[in-house]
């Protein structure tokens, strides 16, 4: 045989080779990656991302997924005949839509990816932010100038809110472990109240409160992208501010950037906006040195 030929095996073995020294990199490092976009709902990538999450727990990182379910959530709301109402493409949640939603979140969506990963051979272990005090939250206030009023206006959004604190104890027992956490972005406020919170917030706090060395948003856009459609391979914070200000980063990006900014501030390694539209988006991103998406630094 010419050595110069490879086999599809003589690739395989190249590839992990390859990989090795990003695998003794980041053994014992922890990830987390928030799972959404196409990727929750595709068959092939819910099962490719399934077989990479088992693959990086093998091999010694310890990988943490937070989810959304915001198509579900809306889903089963139309089922049962109540409509969803936005403000500002956020979800108003009164009483009964925040059943629905710890429902969907806590419930459906999260037992499903836990059953995913199980059946790729992990060991994963689904979470509420209620179980253990993971999540405390308290009641999102937002404040919006009335220019025509002259006056400030405060938005309710009803059972939605932001993160306070988080205790990482249960997250940290279980990945001392060979256990995968799952973890649905719904938290309890000081008077007990449960809310919603958005799922890239989660995932970067939990990332920061973790010491993560990575934070992985999955989304379905190749990353950030130019107005003329090129991928940026990376940006800091100086070059968001002008693409914000220029409408090039704009709409559900913004709150994505703003997410990533704020981890790699807070003392997280890097924070990586990717395609989870790619199959095995996470092992492109984590062991080539192409990557597939956009790198968000301070």
């Amino acid at each position: 045989m010419n050595p110069d030929t490879q086999t599809p095996s003589h690739q395989i073995a190249t590839i992990l080779s390859e990989a090795l020294p990003y695998i003794q990199r980041y053994h014992g490092k922890t990830l987390v990656i928030k799972f959404g976009g196409n990727a929750m709902v595709d068959e092939t990538l819910k099962n490719s991302f399934a077989r990479d999450v088992v693959l990086l727990k093998a091999v010694g990182i310890n990988p943490v997924v937070v989810h959304g379910g915001g198509p579900q959530i809306s889903d089963l709301l139309k089922k049962i005949g109540k409509e969803s109402k936005f403000i500002d493409g956020m979800r108003v949640t009164d009483g009964e839509t925040m059943d629905v939603v710890e429902m969907v979140l806590g419930g459906l969506v999260n037992k499903d990816i836990v059953n995913l990963i199980n059946r790729q051979g992990g060991k994963a272990v689904g979470l509420s932010g209620k179980d253990g005090g993971l999540i405390r939250a308290r009641k999102l206030i937002v404040e919006k100038n009335d220019e025509l009023l002259k006056r400030n206006e405060i938005i309710d959004y009803g059972h939605v809110g932001t993160v306070e604190k988080i205790d990482p104890s249960i997250v940290n027992l279980l990945d001392s472990g060979s256990f995968i956490p799952v973890v649905a972005p719904v938290g309890v406020g000081a008077d007990g109240q449960t809310y919603n919170i958005n799922a890239d917030l989660v995932a970067g706090k939990l990332a920061i409160t973790l010491g993560a060395e990575k934070l992985f948003l999955l989304t379905n856009t190749p990353g950030v992208n130019s107005k003329e459609g090129e991928l940026f391979h990376e940006l800091d914070s100086t070059q968001i501010a002008a693409l914000i200000k220029d409408g090039t980063i704009a709409g559900g990006m913004l709150p994505k950037v703003d997410c990533a900014l704020d981890a790699v501030a807070g003392g997280v390694g890097t924070a990586l906006i990717i395609d989870g539209r790619i199959n095995h988006a996470l092992m492109l991103e984590m062991f080539t040195d192409s990557g597939v998406g956009t790198q968000i630094k301070i």
